[in-house]
């Protein structure tokens, strides 16, 4: 689930012009390597509830920064609802992992 969001997030960014492809999204929006989704793809992993924090928080402050313009605040209403998706998923998988210890 993890993987589709950044995916999901990777291609609204790529929709609107924000970014031009996988590897960008990833240097710029994750602070990783420029072959961090193809290597998750590849190994059939999740990315780090990190990468999944900071694309969540990116993705908020972008979100509302959009929404005190009128031109762009649909597109900020999507940042928005795809960052609490993200900030969901950390919480869910923190809890989890706390309750295995």
């Amino acid at each position: 689930m993890r993987f589709y969001l950044l995916d999901q997030a990777c291609e609204l960014l790529r929709d609107i012009g924000v970014v031009n492809n996988r590897s960008e999204f990833c240097t710029d929006w994750l602070g990783q390597s420029e072959c961090y989704l193809r290597t998750l793809n590849f190994k059939k992993s999740e990315p780090s509830l990190g990468v999944m924090a900071i694309c969540a928080s990116r993705l908020q402050k972008a979100g509302e920064q959009m929404m005190s313009s009128p031109r762009y605040r649909h597109y900020g209403h999507r940042f928005i609802l795809l960052s609490e998706k993200c900030h969901a998923e950390v919480n869910a998988k923190s809890v989890e992992l706390d309750l295995t210890r």
